[in-house]
């Protein structure tokens, strides 16, 4: 019974003391001396750079930069994969709404040290960005090669073409010989797999015999489906071609920094 007592008088103790400083603390707000005003000051203001790491201000300059760039254009999705006619050539409707929004084309907010012009081709999330002026990048949803046929690295946009004709290199025709019938090309159409438009990749002067193309396989955006080569919409390959121009550099990436990029 003593203890209990004892206990009860040692809390009721404790909040008595809790009270009395707050009412202190409560009492000083009206006459705070200004040193107290600086340190409270401190804890309320975000840091300056000068009290930062270098990583965090990196951070910090990236993320002012980021915010300063222009509101990135938003597209009418049912407009712009509608069905079309294209030289001649009629493009199915591609039905956007069964697709994951991720994979459709954006113009995203980006922070990477490319010049405009620059083709990047992030691997790994199957993304494929267009560097723009004014710190923006037109962003595609692609297709990668399979599993064993993936490649990274840097290159040089040599040449494109519109419906171009299709022939399958030698090791592609050893691995399935069923595609030997084609090994004098097959011209241009909807059911060419390079799809609507080429764009030829070159390294150090020589074909990589990797692409960025059109598809007649367009819900095969965002896997890996094709053997080396980057697919794209038909309706997105069109867009990407009017873009850009030859000679521009293509880079490949396995590992991409996903801070470089903001949607808003």
């Amino acid at each position: 019974m003593q203890m209990t007592k004892f206990k009860n008088w040692k809390y009721g103790r404790a909040i008595g003391l809790v009270a009395l400083l707050g009412l202190v603390v409560v009492q000083g707000c009206s006459s705070m001396t200004s040193s107290g005003s600086a340190a409270y000051a401190a804890l309320i203001e975000p840091p300056r750079l000068n009290q930062l790491t270098s990583d965090q201000r990196r951070e910090r300059i990236r993320d002012q930069a980021v915010s300063a760039r222009p509101t990135p254009q938003q597209f009418d999705y049912t407009s712009i994969y509608a069905a079309q006619n294209d030289d001649g050539i009629s493009i199915k409707a591609f039905n956007h709404t069964k697709m994951n929004p991720r994979f459709l084309r954006q113009q995203v907010k980006y922070y990477g040290p490319e010049r405009v012009g620059t083709i990047v081709v992030d691997a790994r999330r199957r993304h494929l960005y267009l560097v723009q002026p004014n710190g923006m990048a037109m962003r595609y949803g692609i297709a990668v090669g399979k599993e064993g046929y993936g490649w990274t690295g840097n290159s040089v946009l040599q040449w494109k073409t519109k419906w171009p004709t299709w022939t399958p290199p030698a090791e592609m025709i050893a691995r399935k010989p069923e595609l030997k019938k084609y090994a004098d090309g097959l011209k241009g159409s909807p059911a060419n797999p390079l799809g609507a438009r080429a764009l030829y990749l070159f390294k150090d002067g020589r074909d990589t015999l990797y692409r960025i193309h059109g598809t007649d396989k367009p819900h095969s955006i965002g896997k890996a489906a094709s053997s080396g080569c980057f697919r794209m919409i038909n309706q997105d390959v069109i867009d990407l071609y009017e873009r850009v121009g030859t000679k521009g550099r293509v880079m490949v990436r396995d590992q991409f920094d996903q801070s470089l990029v903001a949607s808003r």
